[in-house]
């Protein structure tokens, strides 16, 4: 049969390291073969490529229009980063191609588009993703398709000043036991700058006053939140990954952290170029007060793909660019590590309530979304990040001087 004819049919990218995906970034060349293996000699009418890439949201929701009557309202959105053409095989006058039983290759280049591209990314309402779609036409018998995704990675380079500069705060409540005031908590806290890399430790240096009757527990936690938009309106899908448990801090006492330390786990970059998904990051500095919400201060934080002064020209290719830094991609966790929280246990009372939907029937996330993840996925697909270390290199003293922490 016609069938038998087509032994392979795949696609095979140009990669400078073996048995390692190639990623790309605005600019760079995509090259590779299109492999074909016949079984006997077979015509062709033409081999055509297709390189597109697009971010797309989708969600549903449902909506009540009485007592009785409810209907589902769907969301979804659209961006699109590249659409290239390109022919590989066809006859200049139309007629049929003869080839030969045996294997056969032709090569494609294309160039990714010089503005700004975005990140890939997998998430539960959307995606970012790249690929090349070839279509091989011949006489009697249906067209046949072979579709292969490519990663895109725009480098976020942290050595610039407003990633290098410190993100500091103060926040403060007053807790109130039933009907009257219990005394003031205060956080302050700092970190040296707002741009990290997967696998760094960030220093955390805190302050906490407590002028309560109860001991109150400090807490620190990397958060990550997904924003996807369509038709002017937002869904958020928020996750606690990384955390870390001081000490009680007793009634009318005051302690503090001298950098103490947070791993970040391997998660995926930042993404705030892209008009229908973001991914953001942040530090956030709790304190859980008895009786009362827990006082939170966050400090955004920007997740880079070029580490703090990296060896090598930052004009050179984007995967020069992450030879470095793609250890992310494959850290190794712990057998049995203790899983973060959940992120309601993050904030507080008031913003919980601000940031939680009305009760809906589970999204149907079939079609576009049903696809396979890649190992970059922003949504924390590994198993829970490792217990931190939480004994202070560098303990304080039991009485403390106060001590300004945004000098």
């Amino acid at each position: 049969m016609i069938f038998d004819k087509l032994r392979k049919f795949n696609v095979v990218f140009d990669s400078p390291e073996v048995n390692s995906p190639p990623v790309f970034s605005s600019g760079d060349v995509v090259s590779g073969k299109v492999v074909l293996e016949l079984a006997t000699e077979s015509k062709v009418s033409s081999l055509k490529l297709h390189a597109e890439g697009f971010a797309k949201v989708h969600w549903t929701e449902s909506r009540s229009a009485g007592s009785s009557t409810a209907y589902t309202q769907n969301y979804s959105d659209e961006v699109e980063y590249l659409n290239r053409r390109e022919v590989l095989l066809q006859a200049d006058n139309g007629e049929m191609t003869t080839l030969p039983a045996g294997r056969h290759e032709y090569p494609f280049s294309f160039q990714l588009p010089e503005e700004t591209l975005v990140t890939s990314f997998e998430g539960k309402h959307g995606s970012i993703r790249y690929w090349v779609k070839v279509k091989l036409h011949r006489p009697w018998t249906t067209v046949k398709k072979i579709k292969k995704e490519f990663t895109v990675i725009e480098p976020i380079d942290i050595n610039t000043p407003s990633l290098l500069a410190p993100q500091a705060g103060t926040k403060e409540k007053m807790a109130r036991i039933w009907y009257r005031n219990a005394g003031q908590v205060t956080v302050t806290a700092k970190i040296d700058r707002k741009g990290y890399t997967p696998g760094e430790v960030i220093p955390v240096f805190a302050e906490f006053d407590n002028s309560t009757s109860r001991s109150v527990l400090p807490k620190a936690y990397i958060t990550q939140t997904q924003t996807f938009i369509a038709r002017g309106t937002m869904k958020q899908k928020r996750a606690v990954v990384a955390t870390l448990c001081g000490d009680a801090v007793g009634a009318r006492r005051r302690e503090s952290w001298h950098g103490r330390a947070i791993k970040i786990p391997p998660v995926g970059p930042s993404i705030l170029q892209c008009r229908i998904i973001r991914v953001e990051y942040a530090l956030k500095v709790c304190v859980d007060i008895p009786g009362t919400s827990k006082l939170c201060l966050e400090l955004p934080l920007v997740m880079g793909t070029i580490p703090l002064h990296p060896f090598g020209s930052r004009t050179s290719s984007v995967s020069s660019q992450y030879s470095l830094n793609l250890d992310w991609l494959h850290m190794a966790i712990p057998e049995q590590p203790e899983p973060p929280p959940d992120y309601s246990s993050v904030v507080s009372d008031e913003e919980a309530v601000r940031s939680t939907p009305a009760a809906r029937p589970e999204d149907d996330l079939s079609g576009i979304l049903q696809r396979s993840l890649m190992a970059y996925v922003q949504e924390f697909r590994f198993r829970p990040p490792p217990v931190y270390s939480e004994v202070d290199p560098n303990p304080a003293p039991f009485s403390m001087r106060p001590r300004c922490m945004t000098c």
